[in-house]
């Protein structure tokens, strides 16, 4: 009763509006938030498209409006320069490998080193199939003297290597991967993951093998496991 009096007073009516005005505004702003969040993703991974196959010069900001069918102005105010887009696509795709890494193979797992790099190197080769152009988008910046290719290095690439150097001398000295240079064998590793991606039309095109399709991937896996892993295959 004592709530029915209440909700029926005119101060329990202006309370009850403005908390309902409140609520409604909360909402609101959250789907706002959510719009602009999917609206940064939709721009992001149509300029990782757009520098993956153009490279940075060639790209242009009316091309990545185009590929994701927005309008050019919308572009720029997300992201004032080329620059700064070229960046933030950077940062998008490295975080999306980083947030893989960490939930297949986590800091406080007690995983072995080797189950480790295994968990994050096939982790990274389903991740090159769902974005196809990230090796490109990397590798075009592949010059002297690129001031791009620089910030890459330091802000991404040295990371990512230095999360793989301890695991990989630990399965080194463990017997389990081969005794070379780990720099080395990190890199061969990620042009041999790379080649389902990187060279999709060509295998289609040459021997019509579709290098998407789930078979092929777990049997190029398993030719991985053999090779470098040194496991028996797997029927």
């Amino acid at each position: 009763m004592r709530k029915a009096v209440l909700s029926g007073s005119p101060s329990a009516r202006r309370i009850l509006s403005r908390d309902a005005t409140h609520l409604g505004s909360r909402r609101l702003k959250r789907k706002e938030q959510q719009r602009a969040i999917n609206t940064r993703v939709l721009i992001l991974k149509a300029a990782l498209s757009e520098f993956a196959q153009e490279g940075f010069e060639a790209a242009s900001i009316r091309n990545i409006a185009e590929r994701s069918g927005l309008q050019h102005p919308l572009i720029t105010y997300y992201f004032r320069t080329k620059v700064c887009l070229w960046r933030a696509v950077a940062q998008y795709v490295f975080a999306e490998i980083r947030a893989l890494w960490d939930q297949r193979a986590p800091a406080e797992s007690d995983l072995a080193p080797i189950e480790r790099v295994r968990a994050q190197y096939q982790t990274f080769l389903r991740f090159t199939l769902e974005y196809p152009d990230f090796h490109h988008f990397v590798l075009r910046e592949n010059k002297p003297g690129n001031p791009r290719l620089a910030w890459l290095g330091k802000r991404y690439l040295k990371p990512t290597l230095d999360r793989f150097l301890p695991e990989l001398r630990a399965a080194q000295k463990a017997g389990q991967l081969p005794m070379t240079d780990p720099v080395l064998l990190h890199y061969m590793l990620l042009g041999t993951i790379s080649v389902l991606s990187s060279l999709a039309d060509e295998m289609r095109l040459v021997a019509d093998i579709r290098a998407h399709d789930p078979g092929i991937v777990n049997e190029y896996w398993q030719l991985i496991e053999t090779t470098v892993f040194k496991r028996p295959a797997t029927s």
